[in-house]
């Protein structure tokens, strides 16, 4: 079965793939199709609320069924920033470095006990007859002190999962403990397997 995944995120493609590949799903993006899809307005209030936004508008775009997430990080010490704004952060959408200096800005004065920190993940499957499927799935750790590694994206190289970052991960150690690999976790258990 095809579905298509509404992100331009090669890295998010690629984790997903790991996953629903072996369950017999062929993942295909707008590009595969010669289509665009509409790059929507992620005005949710939740990582939940964003994924359905993107994955609805993909599924009827497409007329396939039609996977979306939203995630991010969520700090403690900071009320839970930057949230739903993980990606634009500093205030430019996908600036990795410039999201990451405001992160480390933001925590200077706070010792490792005050950086604990989690990333969120929500992933919603919408589906041409109107059902959906969602999971969420979170991964705990600590905002570390400089960046570390050189795997990953994102926030990857600042988020400590006991003594490395994700950017030291393989992408296997990664999927086996990320949020997004949990979240696809609880997915794979409630999609059927084609």
């Amino acid at each position: 079965m095809k579905i298509i995944i509404a992100t331009h995120n090669k890295h998010k493609l690629a984790e997903m793939a790991r996953i629903l590949e072996p369950m017999g799903y062929e993942i295909v993006t707008d590009r595969d199709l010669g289509i665009e899809l509409t790059d929507v307005e992620e005005n949710g209030k939740t990582f939940l609320e964003n994924a359905r936004i993107k994955a609805v508008a993909g599924c009827r775009e497409s007329g396939l069924p039609c996977i979306a997430d939203d995630s991010g990080l969520c700090v403690d010490i900071l009320g839970g920033e930057p949230g739903v704004y993980s990606a634009r952060y500093s205030g430019e959408h996908g600036n990795d470095a410039a999201n990451n200096e405001k992160l480390l800005f933001n925590l200077k004065d706070f010792p490792d006990e005050k950086r604990t920190a989690r990333f969120v993940c929500a992933i919603c499957v919408s589906f041409p007859d109107g059902s959906e499927i969602t999971a969420e799935g979170a991964c705990e750790g600590k905002i570390g002190y400089e960046y570390r590694g050189s795997n990953g994206f994102g926030y990857d190289p600042l988020f400590m999962v006991g003594e490395k970052s994700f950017a030291e991960f393989t992408a296997e150690e990664k999927d086996a403990v990320s949020h997004r690999g949990n979240a696809l976790k609880k997915l794979k258990e409630l999609l059927p397997t084609v």
